[in-house]
């Protein structure tokens, strides 16, 4: 099922020769011309270039292309075209683009292509290459002719919105009325109509007056002993008891009635809610479980990550399953020693208790710096698309997601369009920023990040020595990998990152202290 809920919006960025714009640019097959002509549909964002890969609509974010940054593509228009293309704004984020294209703009391409054919044809009565072009173009003239325009226009509509003033949105939606009535065999001269969307230019607050809370962890006792306990467990000795106790993992499988579920799972008992608790202690191998999963556990999200089974499977069950223990597992705490601190941080790091518990204060602390970052980001992504005003065409982002995507419904967009709002002002946001405060990112950066990325893969920096050179050559294939969209990710990674680090030296991050179970709570 399409699920518009994981979409994310990225930058529409194109390296290397990429179109921004996806125009039809239809693979030209000779023989049937009238099919080609009959199937144009000049300027639709569904259509690919080459007319060899898959549609987008069917694995491609409807997002990915939805912001414009200019500077980035590279246009393989033959400069010496200029087409005469106008906009009349139709209100404040929305316009009609015309193109009008003369016998002059595409006549030189058309001759040419067909001179070339004409070369390499192999027709019946004539031998290979000796084909007259006169009867090249009676045969495939229109079909030359379609593909010059369709070329052209998607050269010179991508950069004309590449160099505009205005920001454009997801991608012009051609007229198809006007395109449905074209004479392919008798004009000369032809005018195209797209819609088109664009964000207003608007003002962003970025200083010291600006203050987002940020969560200083501070790590009590509470959460200290609850970490030493989670050391004791975790270097404890395991034991198979003959029944359940309280703090034990029973292992065993878990079915439906109709048997559409039939699987195994761990559960810890201290995740059961007390009702549950009393009803499992006791319980021994091969003995079953009624379990209401809605019910049986403290936290709603904890059985459907163990199982990995989705709600509408749960839905479906009504949320009640059969659970037959197969095994019991006990953990003998280890004892707070010697043994237990160089298990932990490693011979004589720590030699007493005292030294111990500081020293797990640290640990904790440094662990969840991060984790607090991470809140104060998305503290501070909700701050500037909550205060910043920005006019958006929603008319024509509703439109243009339902054209391009086959599997939304409107009563997905409906349900989700909110939310692709907030995600499309934070693009703009940060593209402001980028723009405004000149915020570069090299290719070197890229590069680096990718390397980082692969040496978490490998499991960490250590693994970096042995890789030696191979590291480069790793990077270099993962980031040319996709068609570019492996770059992309990385790429708008690096600039995320160092545009959250300018936004956070030009505001105000206000400290306040929360307890692990508080900041728990909060992300």
């Amino acid at each position: 099922m399409f699920s518009i809920s994981k979409l994310r919006i990225t930058f529409a960025l194109r390296f290397f020769g990429c179109c921004a714009i996806r125009l039809c640019c239809c693979t030209i097959h000779h023989a049937d011309v009238a099919k080609l002509v009959d199937a144009l549909d000049l300027g639709s964002s569904a259509a690919r270039h080459g007319g060899s890969s898959p549609s987008i609509r069917t694995k491609k974010n409807p997002l990915d292309r939805l912001i414009r940054l200019r500077g980035f593509l590279i246009s393989n228009t033959l400069n010496f075209i200029k087409l005469d293309i106008t906009i009349d704004k139709i209100d404040k984020t929305e316009a009609l683009i015309k193109i009008k294209v003369k016998e002059d703009d595409y006549q030189h391409g058309v001759s040419q292509k067909i001179k070339d054919f004409s070369k390499k044809a192999n027709l019946k009565g004539f031998r290979p290459g000796k084909v007259p072009p006169g009867l090249i173009r009676k045969m495939y003239g229109k079909s030359f002719l379609a593909e010059e325009i369709n070329k052209i226009l998607s050269d010179q509509l991508n950069q004309y919105l590449q160099n505009g003033e205005e920001q454009f949105l997801g991608e012009p939606i051609p007229n198809e009325e006007q395109t449905a009535a074209l004479d392919w065999e008798n004009q000369k001269d032809f005018e195209f109509e797209y819609n088109i969307g664009f964000a207003e230019q608007f003002d962003l607050k970025l200083d010291k007056k600006v203050k987002v809370d940020f969560a200083k962890i501070k790590v009590d006792d509470k959460a200290i002993d609850e970490t030493v306990d989670n050391l004791r467990n975790q270097f404890g000795e395991l034991s198979n008891p003959d029944t359940v106790s309280e703090k034990d993992t029973i292992y065993g499988s878990v079915r439906s009635a109709d048997e559409s579920i039939n699987q195994e799972v761990s559960i810890d008992t201290k995740e059961l809610d007390k009702a549950y608790i009393k009803k499992v202690i006791g319980l021994k191998v091969d003995d079953q479980l009624e379990l209401d999963v809605k019910k049986a556990f403290k936290d709603k999200e904890y059985f459907p990550r163990i199982s990995s089974l989705r709600d509408d499977e749960l839905k479906a069950v009504k949320h009640k399953l059969a659970f037959v223990i197969k095994g019991i597992n006990h953990t003998n705490p280890a004892e707070v020693n010697q043994d237990l601190f160089d298990k932990t941080f490693g011979k004589d790091a720590v030699k007493s208790e005292e030294e111990f518990r500081i020293k797990v204060s640290e640990t904790i602390s440094k662990n969840y710096d991060q984790e607090a970052e991470n809140l104060f980001y998305h503290r501070v992504r909700e701050h500037f698309t909550e205060k910043t005003k920005i006019n958006l065409p929603n008319a024509f982002l509703r439109k243009w997601l339902l054209k391009t995507n086959d599997k939304l419904t409107e009563e997905q967009l409906e349900k989700e369009y909110d939310h692709y709002v907030k995600e499309l002002k934070w693009s703009l946001i940060r593209n402001k920023i980028s723009k405004d405060h000149e915020i570069k990112v090299e290719h070197e950066e890229v590069k680096d990040e990718a390397k980082k990325m692969i040496l978490q893969q490998f499991g960490g920096a250590g693994i970096a020595e042995q890789l030696g050179d191979q590291l480069d050559q790793f990077a270099d294939n993962y980031l040319q990998g996709e068609n570019g969209e492996n770059y992309m990710k990385v790429f708008n990674q690096v600039q995320n990152n160092k545009i959250f680090v300018f936004i956070r030296e030009q505001i105000t991050a206000k400290e306040k202290a929360v307890s692990l179970e508080e900041f728990r709570k909060l992300a």
